[in-house]
């Protein structure tokens, strides 16, 4: 037993926010620094208020079963998306959604960009299919163009496309999403379009598909509460489609009861936080704006910031990587070199809290002048 706990602590993790690793590795050090977490990308003003009485509230009812269809939450999720509630499946946050589509589905040929969110590929994997990757062009700041619609092909049952991209923070204009939703549906291809960062754009709707799910049956939108509302911890995810034998093979596809009690109240009462979303807007657009600013006052490319981070290039020859040099100093930012089709020197930042935000760029003045 002991050897294999030993060995799971020995395993990459693919993702940022891994703070508990981190822990372990900085309490080693004489005087170990507090954590700054940028490498995940999480609302900085964490769990909203009203979320967490309501939490507190609904703690006699954790002894029962949680609803497995989540009436409740996909009833006032249906009024807060303006779609109709069959056209929901809420899950345990959008990794439970899609490892339970590839499931669901069993696709033999996928697309996904390269580079794009692991876990697509992750879920591709489990499921033996063979994976096609569109290569986006750093020369062209890992835009997708319509190029990319002559790469869609008649054997392909999937594809997956992540807008605003993480951790690239490009944006497909909806114009194009269109046409590829156009060229997938004449080529039956399932088009999984990932939206979870959508909520933190300027405009939000300018980007979204959400008006194309009633015409085709081949789009599914993936979306959560993880990011947005800070519930990371909590996980609920949810999708969008119109097609509603997929859904129930989706519900089919998992355990019933993957929306815990707590993550469905947390949920519910998260929608009605409208003012915790016009703060976060701000906050972001504000803080977005001063750390492009720093960061290029600074030398380092700054490549592309749609959503509630920052994906960048470090310019500069050093000793160590970067993100080992700001670890040493409790700083956690997202080193993209296992990303497929990026090499080392890519990072992406989280937005966080102003004081965090000139943590950080201090951080980064002293190891340039270094």
């Amino acid at each position: 037993m002991a050897d294999s706990v030993t060995d799971r602590h020995k395993v990459k993790l693919l993702h940022g926010g891994d703070i508990y690793s981190a822990r372990e590795q900085l309490s080693r050090m004489e005087n170990p620094p507090d954590i700054l977490d940028f490498s995940a990308n999480i609302n900085p003003l964490g769990l909203p208020e009203g979320v967490k009485l309501a939490i507190t509230k609904s703690v006699d009812s954790f002894n029962a079963y949680p609803d497995p269809l989540c009436r409740e939450l996909i009833a006032d999720l249906a009024i807060f998306e303006k779609v109709p509630s069959p056209w929901l499946h809420c899950g345990n946050g959008a990794a439970d959604i899609i490892y339970r589509l590839v499931y669901a589905k069993k696709p033999k040929k996928a697309m996904v960009l390269a580079p794009t969110f692991a876990e697509y590929e992750e879920a591709l994997n489990a499921g033996k299919c063979q994976i096609f990757h569109y290569e986006l062009d750093p020369e062209k700041a890992f835009r997708i163009d319509e190029k990319f619609l002559e790469a869609l092909q008649p054997d392909m049952d999937m594809l997956f496309v992540c807008n605003p991209n993480n951790p690239t923070g490009q944006l497909v204009p909806k114009e194009l999403i269109l046409k590829i939703l156009e060229r997938c549906q004449a080529l039956n291809i399932l088009c999984v379009l990932d939206e979870c960062f959508n909520d933190f754009l300027e405009d939000p709707e300018k980007y979204t598909a959400k008006e194309y799910v009633k015409d085709f049956a081949n789009l599914f939108i993936i979306k959560a509460f993880t990011k947005i509302y800070a519930l990371a911890g909590l996980r609920l995810g949810y999708c969008i489609s119109s097609n509603e034998k997929l859904l129930k093979d989706l519900i089919k596809a998992g355990q019933p009861w993957s929306v815990s009690i707590v993550a469905q109240v947390a949920g519910i009462q998260a929608m009605k936080e409208k003012e915790y979303l016009i703060r976060t807007k701000e906050l972001i657009c504000e803080e977005r704006k001063y750390m492009i600013h720093s960061l290029e006052s600074l030398g380092i490319r700054v490549i592309a910031s749609a959503a509630n981070y920052i994906f960048i290039k470090w310019p500069f020859s050093t000793k160590n990587p970067l993100h080992e040099m700001l670890f040493s100093q409790g700083i956690l930012i997202r080193n993209c070199d296992n990303y497929y089709g990026l090499s080392p020197g890519y990072y992406r930042i989280g937005i966080n809290k102003h004081e965090n935000n000139v943590a950080l760029i201090s951080a980064l003045s002293r190891i340039e002048k270094q």
